[in-house]
């Protein structure tokens, strides 16, 4: 009677050699993470774009992920059911349904990733040579990393967020806290590899949670945008309604609470009453619209529903000023993702944050343009002021800002090198195949 059993394999015929040899043909690639397309922004770009770069490069990649929901915190129309499956571009997606909370504090998104991750947990992965599981979001991270040491596949956590700077910088310092700095440091540390996107996440998991430096990779998020946007700048004005000698000044990305608009719509009062051409527009959706547009609206404050891929890329570089505003103490919970995009327009850059914020040294590496307080609404205004004034200075913001672009924020760069964790996860950890035994 012959049997299967569970075994290396004992000669080179089979797939993968016992020593570990690279694969013979493309790696399998098993990708789980909550957020995906059509999700306008945030994590689901770079999800998105790793799985289709991937497959680009000839690997067959799976994705598990959840339903689109961020930034409006809903299911998007037309999402029913409780599994959907798609061929996204040769990309074979699993969507599982999870709950989305109304008001998304850190209790309910918790417990949305948990059930996310469950629904992960029990979904096919396939064959699998290695994976990549990213964070956020984490407990669903940390319940995929338990299948994958499982199924012995080998895996990468890819940090967008820091959750223990999340709890530390929103002042929740207590018994949750605690516990959540537990949880990062033990789904992190089992981890065979942790990709950061930027060298300060990767001091802070040294320094503060104890990962071991060598496991750790640094890849840069990149820009989804192109430098030439289709429409010309004179015609989205005119279409927007914005007048030729309104200074525009946009804020483009998720409404959430750690972006901390309301100094935007103070600063908007500011310039309303002083008579000012600095306008102020917020493009986007999130949990926090609401509350801003409650706050009374104002000759020079518009607020613009999420758009599409070709008219926001035009929309952005339209503007005077592009805007990057966060709560004040945030100084390193993360990168925002809309740098990647407002780098690539050629328009000047405004941070209104933290001086000592991992965001004030981005605008500073990239020279895309002055940092003010993010609790001086009038600052703010001035600033905006100064860089119409000056025409020839914010024309040098911009163009140093899409020279950095190019030379550090790549899509084909920080995709090698995703490619290259692929790899080495696949070579270091060979997988037990199949073998014919005689029982």
């Amino acid at each position: 009677m012959t049997g299967i059993t569970l075994g290396r394999p004992a000669t080179m015929a089979t797939r993968r050699s016992s020593a570990g040899a690279q694969p013979s043909g493309p790696a399998m690639v098993t990708i789980v993470g909550l957020n995906y397309q059509p999700e306008p922004t945030g994590i689901a770009r770079y999800t998105t774009g790793l799985a289709h770069g991937l497959v680009q490069r000839g690997h067959n990649v799976r994705v598990i992920s959840g339903y689109p929901h961020y930034p409006a915190w809903r299911i998007y129309d037309g999402y029913s059911g409780r599994t959907r499956k798609e061929d996204d571009d040769g990309v074979a997606l699993t969507r599982v349904r999870h709950p989305v909370p109304a008001k998304p504090a850190m209790a309910n998104r918790l417990f949305m990733e948990l059930a996310f991750g469950l629904r992960a947990l029990t979904s096919s992965w396939g064959r699998a040579d290695a994976a990549i599981l990213v964070s956020p979001a984490l407990i669903s991270t940390g319940i995929a990393g338990i299948k994958a040491r499982m199924r012995g596949i080998p895996y990468a956590v890819w940090v967008q967020d820091i959750y223990t700077l999340a709890a530390r910088e929103t002042a929740d310092s207590g018994m949750a806290a605690r516990a959540l700095r537990s949880v990062e440091r033990r789904v992190l540390g089992s981890a065979d590899s942790v990709v950061v996107i930027h060298d300060r996440f990767k001091s802070y998991l040294v320094s503060e949670l104890g990962i071991a430096p060598e496991k750790i990779v640094v890849v840069r998020n990149w820009t989804h945008l192109t430098d030439n946007p289709r429409e010309d700048r004179e015609s989205v004005r005119a279409r927007r309604g914005w007048a030729p000698d309104d200074v525009i000044a946009l804020h483009a990305g998720n409404i959430g609470a750690k972006q901390g608009l309301e100094n935007v719509v103070h600063a908007s009062r500011i310039a309303a009453r002083a008579g000012s051409s600095v306008r102020f527009v917020i493009l986007g959706d999130g949990n926090q619209r609401a509350k801003l547009e409650a706050m009374g609206a104002n000759a020079n404050l518009e607020f613009i529903d999420p758009l599409g891929d070709i008219e926001f890329e035009s929309t952005l570089a339209a503007a005077d000023v592009l805007l990057v505003n966060e709560l004040a103490g945030m100084t390193e919970m993360s990168v925002p993702s809309k740098l990647t995009s407002y780098f690539a327009t050629g328009v000047p850059v405004v941070a209104a944050t933290d001086a000592s914020s991992t965001t004030a040294d981005e605008v500073l590496a990239a020279g895309a343009g002055p940092r003010v307080d993010p609790d001086d609404p009038a600052a703010l205004v001035n600033a905006i002021e100064q860089l119409a004034a000056d025409p020839a200075q914010a024309r040098r913001y911009g163009e140093s800002a899409l020279h950095y672009r190019h030379q550090v924020l790549g899509a084909d760069t920080a995709i090698d090198l995703l490619r290259g964790v692929v790899a080495g996860l696949a070579r270091t950890h060979p997988l037990p195949s199949p073998v014919l035994t005689e029982a």
